[in-house]
C-alpha cells in the first residue's frame, strides 16, 4: 500500500489542543509521521492510514477541522 500526505487545518488553542491531536495519531495505525503545529493551526500527516480515518480520529478530540485535503 502507497504512503499518502494528507493536511488539515485544525482549530488549536493551546499546548493541551495539539497535545490531544499528538496523542491519538500516535496511536493510530497506517501513520508513519506527522507534524502538529499549534501556530500554524496545522496538521499534517504520513502514512498509509485512510483519509477518513485520519479526519474522524482528530475530530474526535472535540477539535474543529476546518480544512483538509490530501496532498500526495
Amino acid at each position: 500500500m502507497s504512503e499518502h500526505e494528507y493536511k488539515f487545518e485544525v482549530v488549536m488553542t493551546c499546548s493541551g489542543c495539539s497535545g490531544a491531536v499528538t496523542r491519538v495519531l500516535s496511536k493510530l495505525e497506517g501513520v508513519s509521521s506527522f507534524d502538529v503545529s499549534l501556530e500554524k493551526q496545522s496538521v499534517v500527516v504520513k502514512g498509509t492510514a485512510p483519509y477518513e480515518t485520519v479526519l474522524e480520529k482528530i475530530k474526535k478530540t472535540g477539535k474543529e477541522v476546518k480544512h483538509g485535503e490530501i496532498i500526495a
